[in-house]
């Protein structure tokens, strides 16, 4: 594996303030970090990233990925986070020959924190072709449940999203940050840099709305189903058509919709019907 320096630099997810309750009481609230953190690629500035800080390097190194800004892992010489400089120091070997063209695409997406997708990624023959992974709707059902043990920060301080590579209903990682493109990013530079086991992970599982740049993020990971507890957007679906994503939204519980399902989702645990519910379908609320 190539040697990389990475300082590191992990600070808690949570704080503590004090706050005044509906009783007129005071007492300590947890709340969600939200800390700036400027990367710079060897030397010069690309973005700057709100996040918790529990993971800082991994968050560079996906997102740098992502953005199709570092050829390969062993373009990658360090990775140095200094906190009280705001900022995340990127030594790379060597950087694409159309930087400056890349850098120039740029397309401000929806995600939490207006996360950026350069345009050139759009371009469905950047990426691999995708596994034609098949989802079975008792493996769903069981790995919402198993998810229900993660969310910890969310459940202390809320104004987090979070997510999850899995390998059918296993749960291989587990991320959150204050923005949903901040945790695919952290999990993709984990992936990357090898420090979880994600080998044969084929579902990636998020708490934000199914856009385009999620779904475009995860296709670039080499995993072909998307499952959200939130909703799709008409571009998320688009790509996941183009790309080959199967699309799992609005899953919380027994229910669910796929998109661009076809062959590729089994219904094999078929919940009963609602009494006086003649399509078997929940309303979209």
């Amino acid at each position: 594996m190539t040697e990389i320096s990475l300082s590191r630099a992990r600070l808690p997810a949570t704080l503590e303030i004090d706050v005044i309750d509906e009783y007129g009481e005071h007492r300590c609230q947890a709340i969600a970090a939200e800390r700036a953190l400027t990367v710079y690629l060897n030397k010069r500035e690309i973005v700057t990233l709100m996040t918790l800080g529990a993971d800082p390097e991994a968050l560079v190194v996906g997102y740098l990925r992502n953005q199709g800004l570092l050829g390969g892992l062993e373009d990658l010489q360090a990775v140095h986070v200094d906190w009280e400089v705001e900022a995340a120091a990127v030594v790379a070997r060597h950087l694409p020959e159309d930087l400056e063209e890349r850098l120039g695409q740029r397309t401000v997406t929806t995600g939490c924190g207006q996360g950026t997708v350069f345009g050139r990624l759009l371009d469905s023959t950047a990426l691999k072709p995708l596994p034609r992974t098949i989802l079975s709707q008792s493996v769903l059902y069981r790995l919402l449940q198993n998810l229900g043990a993660y969310n910890e920060t969310y459940r202390s301080a809320g104004a987090v999203h979070g997510c999850a590579l899995c390998r059918q209903e296993e749960v291989l990682d587990f991320i959150e940050d204050v923005g949903r493109h901040n945790a695919v990013d952290t999990l993709a530079g984990r992936q990357w840099l090898d420090e979880v086991p994600s080998t044969g992970a084929d579902i990636f599982y998020t708490t934000g709305r199914l856009t385009s740049e999620m779904v475009l993020k995860v296709a670039q990971m080499g995993i072909s189903v998307l499952v959200s507890r939130s909703g799709v957007t008409q571009k998320g679906a688009e790509l996941a058509e183009r790309f080959g994503v199967l699309l799992i939204a609005r899953a919380k519980g027994k229910h669910f919709q796929a998109i661009h399902a076809s062959d590729r989702l089994i219904l094999d645990a078929v919940p009963a019907k609602r009494p006086g519910d003649v399509s078997g379908r929940r309303s979209a609320g």
